[in-house]
């Protein structure tokens, strides 16, 4: 029988956008679905004030193509969610992708056809007057994001309230003026800390409700120097070829030495430096933060110190103060996070002890007391990882969901395969380095693997691939050991679901590392595709 396409997209993001590029410079046939109106993925939904990267635009980019790095212009160090939508839709242009793409198109279905081997693909209406699609296609390759499926709070009377409520996750594309308006906002996470000091300059008045302090480090962003970009696009080889021997993908230095071992004086000017430099490349102070507790304590004493240094109000500085590990929950990169609650109008409600009572016609409720405010912001951030895939009903061998074979937790192959979902790819999916990393260089690690890899089936002649059930347990296995040795899965954090009510607890990235995981990647693919059944 015919078959529409060789693959099928899931998503047009930065994953699915490479990975029609390399599939068409393979030969093969391909389909993008995407629920958005355009490209972008991540920065095409979060459009929240202050919305940025936290990996530096000149590393948070593609390196695929020498000319493309060398032709787009990055203005500020970290990104702004505007100009990495601008990036996005260059890099669409260029290769014209959208001519494969369809968009305001939700899979909402992929039925794996045991007889014909191949996935049997179902898409709601797509748009507002376009009809639902059915298609078929020898492969299925999700690219829907880790951090894609937003996570609103089943917080009582959510529904009564009358003003306007916004997501960070699903923000208005022209924007919300709170010039004069009085906000409340819920959640204290990445891109609360992002918001937050930006909505406090319009709004009249922010009452911000924290459940969870969490750490942050300064950004120290400013506008790309000219003759710092040279330098980085005359060696961008050398520089990528660095990040890839790096754990988190990225180009900086890891000081290889123990904060337990080092002196206080000597342990305290590292910290400095790194703090007065900004972004995630505090963490690598010392090489065992996150391996040794008294090292993190002293790394998460400094930060401690650095917000009540900031922050003038004593108790406010105590709420603030993350009472867990450094670096367990996600590091967040700010501007002027802290200091935006010495402002007037800027109120900050503990709710650790005491959750929320309920949403009101006018407000909230909390600690016995009634909030009022014209709008309501849940930063209460996504059902992360898995959320977005089990949103669509992937049935594989036997009618099995993948809902129901996840159900006590994501299991995957590498993070890239299900057992008993035959031709089933996912970019960046659990059980790969993915979130714990430059999110670009892993998505491109992942599609050239895919590519290869139907590349070689086709060599081969062979039509079907296939997690075998030992290789998945063994890397199941692996990713559980290995997040066991850090300290980064001993507290509740999206990274094990805990954000979601009723969400099974497993740490759902790969924690050893790019280098390692690419390593076993490169090892599968000598031994022939090892732990794949191939037919």
């Amino acid at each position: 029988m015919s078959i529409d396409f060789d693959a099928v997209i899931i998503g047009a993001g930065f994953g699915g956008m490479y990975m029609l590029h390399r599939l068409r410079q393979k030969g093969f046939t391909a389909r993008v679905f995407e629920a958005g109106k355009g490209v972008g993925g991540t920065w095409y939904w979060n459009r929240y004030p202050g919305a940025r990267c936290d990996v530096e635009s000149v590393q948070y980019s593609y390196q695929f193509s020498p000319e493309l790095e060398q032709e787009w212009e990055w203005s500020e160090r970290y990104a702004t969610q505007p100009e990495l939508l601008r990036y996005a839709n260059h890099v669409a242009d260029r290769y014209d992708l959208r001519r494969d793409m369809r968009f305001e198109t939700r899979v909402t279905k992929a039925t794996f056809d045991e007889t014909a081997n191949l996935w049997r693909v179902e898409t709601g209406q797509a748009g507002a007057s376009g009809s639902a699609e059915k298609v078929t296609a020898r492969f299925v390759i999700t690219a829907m994001g880790c951090l894609s499926s937003p996570n609103t709070p089943k917080i009582p009377g959510l529904e009564d309230f009358k003003g306007p409520t916004y997501h960070t996750g699903n923000w208005p594309h022209e924007g919300v003026d709170f010039t004069g308006k009085t906000v409340g906002v819920i959640g204290t996470g990445s891109s609360a800390i992002q918001s937050i000091p930006v909505m406090a300059e319009q709004a009249k008045h922010l009452t911000v409700f924290q459940r969870t302090a969490n750490y942050t480090v300064p950004a120290h962003n400013r506008p790309l120097d000219p003759d710092y970009v040279r330098q980085v696009k005359a060696s961008y080889p050398e520089m990528r070829k660095r990040a890839k021997t790096k754990p988190a993908g990225i180009d900086f230095t890891i000081n290889p030495a123990s904060a337990v071992e080092t002196s206080e004086e000597e342990r305290n000017r590292q910290f400095q430096e790194r703090w007065d430099y900004g972004g995630l490349g505090f963490m690598a102070s010392f090489s065992d933060l996150l391996l040794n507790d008294d090292s993190n304590k002293h790394a998460a004493d400094f930060v401690r110190a650095k917000i009540r240094e900031v922050v003038k109000d004593p108790e406010t500085a105590a709420a603030l103060v993350p009472k867990n590990i450094i670096g367990c929950k996600r590091l967040c990169v700010d501007t002027g996070y802290w200091a935006t609650f010495n402002r007037p109008n800027v109120t900050l409600v503990d709710i650790s002890d005491e959750p929320i009572e309920r949403i009101t016609a006018n407000g909230l409720r909390a600690k016995g007391r009634d909030y009022t405010f014209d709008c309501l912001v849940l930063a209460t951030g996504f059902d992360a990882m898995t959320g977005a895939l089990l949103k669509v009903d992937f049935r594989g061998r036997g009618g099995v969901s993948l809902k129901e074979r996840w159900n006590e937790g994501p299991k995957t192959y590498l993070g890239l395969t299900v057992v008993d979902f035959p031709n089933l790819f996912m970019i960046t999916g659990p059980g790969s380095p993915s979130v714990l990393t430059n999110m670009l260089p892993s998505i491109e690690q992942h599609v050239d693997f895919i590519a290869d890899c139907l590349d070689a089936l086709r060599a081969k002649g062979k039509t079907v691939i296939e997690a075998e059930p030992e290789a998945q347990e063994a890397w199941v296995g692996h990713v559980g050991d290995v997040s066991n040795i850090t300290l980064r899965s001993t507290c509740s954090s999206w990274y094990v679901g805990a954000n979601i009510p009723g969400k099974p607890r497993v740490f759902m990235p790969y924690i050893g590392g790019l280098p390692a995981y690419i390593q076993a990647c490169e090892k599968v693919v000598a031994n022939g595709y090892e732990g794949f059944a191939l037919a």
